[in-house]
């Protein structure tokens, strides 16, 4: 994009800051969430070396533990963002996102490290809500769909890249160069949040926090059959996707052999990830949020059932298990974006609660699903494979309810 068409783009809720640093701003602090996440996997041997823990499946905690901050944080983010305004709450998380990063590189016990892990979640509960937040303040139809769209390519490149920075960094230095060098992006985040972005929700839009108030929003959200309805189907996906990276680390270095490689193999997965993200929003304004997520879906559980019978019959071999992940990436990347914009179709003047309880509803479910799943990990696939096949159909059969059985119509709604 040229400065010229870049300038007619602004917003002036955004000043000083012109379009292409508003973006940047954006991706970067949205960018927190998946590098925590995804840059502890190659170190989770490390870990469970270094404070001596019996039970392999244990440290999938420091990332499952992670997730449940993000979730609960997501509940209380959206609504206190809309009382006080945005810059003190995204400020807010992040300074605490800092703070749980020393807590980590210092961590004397595992458990000190997970009580970092849940302080590193909640504040990136801030930065993913406030972002959207903040770009849905400046921007409305078109234009905040293609702030989005730009910001999305930067979150849904990270998750395939940052095992691979993980590795880097702990084959140079310790496992908590891992937590260093998070520490240190948080906090040029945070000072370049700080002195850039202004706040961009006006004191005549803030909402009470009166407890009746919020009581009626969070149950006109879930008291909505196409909201509720989704999250539930989008929290059983994400509960397939939260097994596959929980219990990646082991699967690639233990069944599959692969050692030191393991960080590349998951990015050749996740690719099928950003691969869809592109091609969704390109089609989805001719074809549809419900024809592109519920045909992806129904590829999702053709994939889960191959991975399942290939395992059954001890025919799944590395080629074909990272062909089916990748699948499984690629459908699960047509599907969250449309899922989520499904269930907040019905909710517009309660967006910002919605979206937070949204959130909530999503990542905890699939966290639970995908904890469970990662420790019933026992040397073989057949855990992943079960519990993979069972989420989509339960997800599967949740949509169809939801529609009343009518897949694959766009409705009324011009999408």
């Amino acid at each position: 994009m040229s400065d010229i068409n870049a300038d007619a783009w602004v917003s002036s809720g955004h000043r000083p800051m012109g379009f292409p640093e508003f973006v940047v701003v954006i991706a970067s602090i949205m960018a927190l969430n998946p590098l925590a996440m995804d840059m502890m996997l190659p170190a989770l041997p490390n870990i469970r070396s270094a404070f001596q823990i019996a039970d392999a499946n244990r440290p999938q905690m420091v990332l499952s533990i992670f997730l449940v901050g993000f979730g609960v944080g997501q509940f209380v983010m959206g609504p206190l963002s809309d009382r006080f305004g945005r810059r003190p709450v995204l400020l807010g998380g992040m300074t605490v996102y800092t703070i749980a990063g020393l807590l980590a590189i210092m961590a004397p016990s595992f458990e000190t490290l997970l009580l970092a892990r849940a302080l590193q979640g909640l504040g990136t509960a801030a930065t993913r809500v406030i972002a959207t937040s903040i770009v849905r303040d400046c921007y409305a139809g078109r234009r905040m769909a293609s702030v989005m769209s730009l910001a999305m390519m930067v979150f849904i490149a990270v998750p395939v890249i940052a095992p691979s920075f993980g590795q880097a960094v702990k084959l140079l230095t310790h496992w908590r160069g891992i937590f260093v060098l998070l520490m240190i992006y948080g906090v040029i985040a945070l000072a370049w949040s700080a002195m850039r972005m202004p706040e961009t929700l006006p004191k005549e839009l803030r909402k009470s926090l009166a407890i009746p108030e919020v009581l009626s929003a969070f149950r006109q959200t879930v008291t909505n059959r196409q909201t509720l309805g989704y999250a539930l189907a989008a929290g059983g996906v994400q509960g397939s996707l939260f097994a596959f990276v929980f219990s990646s680390q082991q699967i690639f270095t233990e069944v599959f052999k692969l050692g030191h490689y393991f960080p590349v193999a998951f990015a050749a997965c996740a690719v099928g990830v950003a691969i869809a993200g592109f091609l969704n929003s390109r089609i989805v304004g001719r074809i549809g949020m419900r024809v592109i997520s519920h045909a992806a879906l129904t590829g999702f559980a053709v994939v889960a059932g191959a991975l399942f019978v290939a395992v059954k019959t001890d025919t799944l071999s590395l080629p074909l298990f990272m062909m089916l992940s990748g699948l499984m990436m690629f459908a699960f990347g047509l599907m969250m974006a449309n899922f989520t914009a499904l269930a907040m179709e019905p909710q517009g003047k309660i967006a910002g609660t919605a979206s937070s309880l949204y959130g909530t509803i999503t990542t905890l479910l699939g966290i639970g699903v995908g904890t469970t799943i990662g420790q019933d990990y026992d040397g073989t696939l057949l855990p992943f494979a079960t519990g993979f096949f069972l989420c989509t159909l339960a997800a599967l059969a949740v949509v169809l309810v939801t529609e009343k059985g009518r897949m694959f119509r766009s409705h009324h709604h011009p999408i």
